[in-house]
């Protein structure tokens, strides 16, 4: 019996997701006071990277950061410390990026990248490192 290797889906490489993910940070638009000198799409996008390499803290992260490739990795220009982070993003509302992650999930599910995933009656179970997270649909 022959292996086969999987079928190349550019569209669902990580390269093309974090594409993906930037664009729609980009859109989600908040208004912040003055002229920040950090993008808030920059700042989502170091959230992201922060929870993607299973960062134990903002610090963890931050010294990460400085020492690592994060900005060409992750396609961001300027990433926060950690104090500018929550400075900009404790004022947001998690339920702006509901419609980010319905979008990505669906490219997920048409790419047919969960289909190992589906557990019961058509519901994928999820992990996360050590804890499981809600079965969806």
């Amino acid at each position: 019996m022959a292996i086969r290797a999987p079928k190349v889906r550019k569209h669902l490489s990580a390269d093309a997701l974090l594409g993906l993910l930037r664009s729609g940070f980009a859109d989600i638009g908040a208004p912040r006071p003055g002229d920040p000198d950090i993008a808030l799409s920059d700042a989502r996008m170091s959230a992201f990277a922060m929870f993607s390499l299973k960062s134990p803290s903002l610090l963890a992260f931050d010294q990460e950061r400085t020492e690592g490739n994060v900005q060409q990795v992750y396609g961001i220009k300027r990433v926060p410390c950690d104090t500018a982070m929550r400075a900009i993003l404790d004022p947001l509302e998690p339920e702006s990026l509901r419609p980010l992650f319905k979008h990505v999930f669906g490219a997920l599910q048409r790419g047919k990248a969960l289909e190992e995933m589906v557990f019961v009656e058509g519901h994928y179970l999820l992990g996360y490192g050590q804890k499981q997270v809600p079965a969806f649909r």
